[in-house]
């Protein structure tokens, strides 16, 4: 995927959307196995740890996309 605009019924999307929402299931997944693991008794701040995991996950996705 490149980083180029796509048109859907007339109306022009970002990509960031797509992958926004790709990162937002990934992180979801790496949640769930970090509770798993046992890792998640670990973190301190829940919220603040779920939205670092996010934007590192939508960063890379942007990285391998564009790259």
């Amino acid at each position: 995927m490149a980083l180029r605009e796509w048109a859907w019924g007339g109306v022009l999307l970002s990509p960031l959307l797509i992958y926004a929402l790709v990162a937002l299931l990934l992180t979801g997944v790496l949640r769930l196995g970090l509770q798993r693991v046992g890792v998640a008794r670990w973190i301190w701040h829940e919220a603040l740890f779920d939205v670092a995991l996010y934007i590192c996950v939508l960063a890379a996705l942007v990285a391998l996309a564009a790259g």
